[in-house]
């Protein structure tokens, strides 16, 4: 006999081997135990606290697995919404990013225009100081004609200071 398989009815238990203490019992009323104790094992599962909790709690089981649903469909919805929301942070950084270097490199090349701006503006003054300093030595400069820095900046000054002598004359 096959292990797995039903005894013929017509065998008792002693006729089985290694029965040991079931020995002397039919195999019509082994089955029948068998049976019972595999009714009791489904009813221990109708009875376990989950399954009573289902039909005599405050709400049935299929509420709650609606719920469930319901829950997870809105989790659903919000791990949608938060991939939108990072794909559009990740899409708005990538532009500021883009935005930084591209003025970044046009600051450059306004940075190295002025750099040869101020260089060029350098030369021209030295240019020019040769030039005076090559004038000089033959620069006649009449001695009635030389004004001060102080009179020169500011003209204006020097015509109210000599109305103030005349009319305080």
């Amino acid at each position: 006999m096959m292990p797995g398989q039903i005894p013929d009815p017509s065998l008792t238990a002693g006729s089985l081997p290694s029965l040991g203490l079931l020995a002397g019992i039919s195999a019509t009323t082994l089955t029948d135990q068998l049976k019972l104790a595999q009714d009791f094992r489904n009813l221990g599962a109708m009875l376990s606290p989950l399954h009573i909790l289902g039909r005599l709690g405050k709400r049935p089981l299929t509420a709650i697995k609606g719920e469930e649903d319901e829950e997870e469909e809105w989790r659903r919805r919000r791990r949608d919404k938060n991939k939108v929301a990072a794909a559009r942070c990740r899409n708005k950084k990538k532009e500021r990013t883009d935005f930084l270097q591209r003025e970044s490199e046009r600051l450059e090349v306004v940075n190295s225009d002025l750099k040869a701006q101020i260089e060029e503006l350098r030369m021209e003054r030295q240019q020019l100081m040769v030039m005076l300093n090559l004038h000089r030595p033959t620069c006649i400069v009449r001695t009635d004609s030389v004004k001060t820095p102080e009179s020169e900046a500011n003209p204006l000054l020097e015509h109210l200071a000599a109305e103030k002598m005349e009319a305080s004359k």
